[in-house]
């Protein structure tokens, strides 16, 4: 989209990850935070520069249930398993907020979820997958990776999953890494169809 002259950014509200770059500058208004470095990359390659409402909430695993809380690329304090609905609700807001902010300001943002669109023990606190879809009414492509096996399955399992008003916000399938005779995949694509 870049190179066809679209401004074009990246977004991923929730990520988590050790790994992070610094953005922004003294004087920049939006000012300096830290986000994930994928999202980092990701705004190089559309050619734009990174920014922390890219990637709002940045979750550095500290212990197995606990994790450092980084939202728009400041330091928040913690979030435990335990509380992984109620804990992460105050999250949700900002980055909604900064998903906002980057559809005003550019033609297209490409909006990256994490884990399954269908984690229905989880969907009652998701503001990154369906719930993010949801608050901007969103076309979502859910995309699975045939290296690792069984992506009808996960297809046909996450459409069975999702309820109602997620399930409608589907525009397509993706499935990734295929290497091949097209002609093997063509049977499970026509029955996802």
């Amino acid at each position: 989209l870049a190179r066809r002259g679209v401004s074009v950014a990246p977004y991923k509200a929730q990520n988590m990850s050790n790994n992070s770059m610094v953005v922004g500058s003294p004087g920049d208004p939006r000012g300096t935070g830290e986000i994930g470095r994928a999202q980092w990359v990701q705004a190089l390659a559309a050619r734009v520069e990174p920014e922390v409402a890219m990637n709002p909430v940045l979750l550095k695993p500290g212990t197995d249930r606990r994790s450092h809380v980084v939202l728009m690329g400041r330091p928040a304090g913690h979030v435990d398993a335990m509380d992984f609905v109620e804990g992460r609700r105050h999250l949700a807001g900002a980055a909604h907020a900064a998903f906002d902010d980057l559809a005003s300001r550019f033609e297209v943002v490409v909006a990256e979820g994490a884990g399954s669109p269908a984690e229905i023990n989880l969907r009652a606190g998701d503001y990154v997958n369906m719930g993010l879809a949801r608050h901007a009414d969103l076309p979502t492509v859910v995309v699975g990776d045939i290296d690792r096996g069984g992506v009808f399955a996960a297809f046909a399992g996450t459409l069975a999953l999702l309820d109602d008003d997620d399930a409608r916000l589907l525009a397509g399938w993706v499935v990734n890494k295929f290497r091949g005779d097209l002609g093997l995949l063509q049977p499970g694509l026509d029955q996802i169809a």
